[in-house]
């Protein structure tokens, strides 16, 4: 079963608490919204689930078509419905950033600026000290308990968010939290820098081969983590802007980064909600060359930002990218990864 309410909460980070390395330690922050509700996020830094330390990944200048979708609901709580039509997150569809990146860090060890909640606390003292700055996070919703004092901050009523993390992929007594297009995250936005910052969390033990239904690892599959560098096909470019009236030819250019030729037979690309184009080939695509793919569902590769996704034959994610409106501004340019 997916998350029983999952959603975004936009707020004002008014203050933050660390939790020392207990059974289950979060790094607690305390939020407002614009009506004066108060909330608490408790965000995890350690696994109940070996290996322990949390892998992590931020994006410090964030560019991704959910920001604008985002900017678009009002402060408080916002309940999302399921699916890939809105602005919920998914590590394994939303080509939010390239899993390769995610490292690990410790929770809470002595000295500075060297395990996760130094990291959080950086991001989020930031705006705690920005008036202007909001905090987006992702999750599922506890509360409001009108008659229960939060734990942590002591306001009434209990209320907030946790499972700040990614949702699906998980083994053990978690996989009753699976789901697809619920995965937890905290964006913080500086409106006077113009500027997002991402902050995504993961366990280790993890899938990042998923169900597209359910969310649970596929039965047989590897869902290691990839290794940087290791992926010979990449998503190098896409024209989704052409010069000229419609209809126009947009395209997706792949390369082989590996000293191997790769059969593409059955291969695709897709949109996010649907549609996408096969990836035909005459031959398998040598060590170095590059292959541009016509991208017939052009619809679907809209001029407003958007992510495409490359599978292999048996359906699995290879690779994925995504790209802004201001990127696809300028008539006829290709976006390049």
């Amino acid at each position: 079963m997916p998350l029983k309410s999952y959603g975004v909460l936009i707020a004002q980070a008014i203050g933050t608490r660390r939790e020392g390395v207990k059974e289950t330690p979060h790094y607690q922050i305390h939020l407002t919204d614009d009506q004066g509700t108060q909330y608490r996020a408790a965000v995890n830094v350690l696994s109940q689930q070996a290996p322990a330390d949390l892998l992590y990944l931020v994006a410090d200048d964030f560019r991704h078509p959910v920001t604008t979708r985002l900017e678009e609901l009002p402060g408080g709580w916002n309940p999302l419905l399921p699916g890939p039509g809105g602005p919920n997150l998914d590590f394994v569809r939303g080509n939010l950033f390239d899993p390769a990146g995610l490292r690990t860090l410790p929770p809470d060890v002595a000295g500075p600026d060297n395990d996760l909640a130094d990291l959080l606390d950086h991001y989020v003292r930031r705006a705690v000290d920005d008036p202007d700055a909001r905090l987006y996070l992702f999750g599922a919703r506890f509360g409001p308990e009108p008659h229960v004092k939060d734990k942590v901050f002591g306001f009434l009523p209990g209320n907030g968010v946790h499972d700040i993390h990614m949702n699906q992929g998980n083994s053990g007594r978690f996989i009753g939290d699976d789901g697809v297009w619920q995965d937890g995250g905290l964006l913080l936005r500086f409106p006077g820098q113009s500027r997002w910052v991402a902050i995504f969390l993961a366990f280790q033990s993890q899938s990042w081969h998923t169900d597209d239904t359910t969310g649970r690892p596929l039965d047989g599959v590897d869902g290691t983590r990839p290794e940087p560098g290791t992926r010979p096909l990449r998503i190098v470019a896409a024209l989704v802007n052409p010069a000229g009236p419609a209809p126009q030819e947009k395209s997706v250019t792949l390369l082989n980064a590996s000293p191997d030729p790769v059969d593409l037979t059955g291969w695709r690309l897709v949109a996010r909600g649907g549609g996408g184009a096969p990836v035909s080939a005459a031959a398998p695509l040598g060590p170095g060359a590059w292959l541009t793919v016509p991208f017939a569902d052009a619809a679907r590769l809209g001029n407003h930002g958007g992510e495409i996704t490359l599978l292999d034959a048996a359906g699995l994610k290879v690779h994925g990218v995504s790209y802004t409106a201001e990127q696809a501004t300028r008539e006829g340019w290709t976006v390049v990864f």
